[in-house]
């Protein structure tokens, strides 16, 4: 989508423009945006959800998540499951709020701003933010005054960022603009890499991964979801588009 077709609620946000947003239990629609939403799930997301809930990464996908690919698509996409209760509510929200904030997803904590990140032919990232005002949110009444500097901060995006750029190489890489499609191998390792992190682990450690012999990697530094999501991407690309 370019700048010009954004919808009248979105709007772009320039570096250093402030911005008026704040949100707690004292705002009269607190966890209105945690209703009637398709929550799309990034592996850093994931990697930080199952931790918060102490689930193992295989029961975690089984529980929450829900995974969809259309036929045209090249990537399976992943969704946080939602209630049934005629709300669509997120499964992990309550009156009182978020039963795992210190693990929520990076777009809970970017709301109500988005980031668009592109990688460049250079191998840079090019990034803008947006603002989302939504009619039923009342955080923007409050007078705290933001940034995309001070709320990226405040809200711990950079870690998410890293990781989702780091995805993003996978994503948008060449061969994938130019059409590559994968294989259903191809696919089941994907998730594997990237969101059934305790099960790769085990493949990793048991040396059943394919081509893993020409990735070094630190079986004590994997230990780490982070670090050994890291590895999980850079083995992945290797797999994907090096023959």
């Amino acid at each position: 989508m370019s700048l010009l077709q954004l919808p009248d609620t979105v709007n772009r946000l320039e570096t250093g423009e402030v911005f008026h947003f704040s949100c707690h239990p004292g705002v009269d629609c607190f966890t209105e945006c945690c209703r009637e939403l398709e929550l799309a799930l990034t592996p850093y997301d994931v990697l930080r959800l199952k931790q918060e809930s102490k689930l193992d990464s295989s029961r975690f996908l089984e529980r929450y998540v829900i995974q969809e690919q259309e036929a045209e698509d090249v990537f399976p996409r992943f969704y946080l499951t939602m209630v049934d209760d005629g709300r669509a509510s997120c499964v992990f929200v309550t009156k009182t709020g978020c039963t795992v904030y210190p693990g929520r997803p990076g777009a809970c904590r970017a709301y109500p701003m988005g980031r668009a990140a592109m990688r460049k032919d250079n191998n840079t990232i090019e990034e803008f933010f947006v603002l989302l005002k939504e009619p039923h949110c009342h955080g923007f009444q409050e007078k705290e005054a933001q940034t995309t500097e001070h709320y990226s901060a405040g809200q711990e995006l950079r870690e998410y960022n890293k990781f989702n750029d780091k995805v993003a190489a996978l994503l948008q890489h060449k061969m994938i603009r130019q059409g590559m499609k994968l294989t259903n191998e191809q696919t089941e390792l994907f998730v594997l890499a990237l969101y059934d992190l305790d099960s790769f682990r085990k493949q990793l450690d048991a040396g059943n991964l394919p081509k893993q012999e020409h990735y070094s990697a630190n079986k004590t530094a994997c230990i780490d979801d982070g670090q050994l999501l890291l590895f999980g991407i850079t083995w992945l690309h290797g797999i994907l588009f090096q023959k």
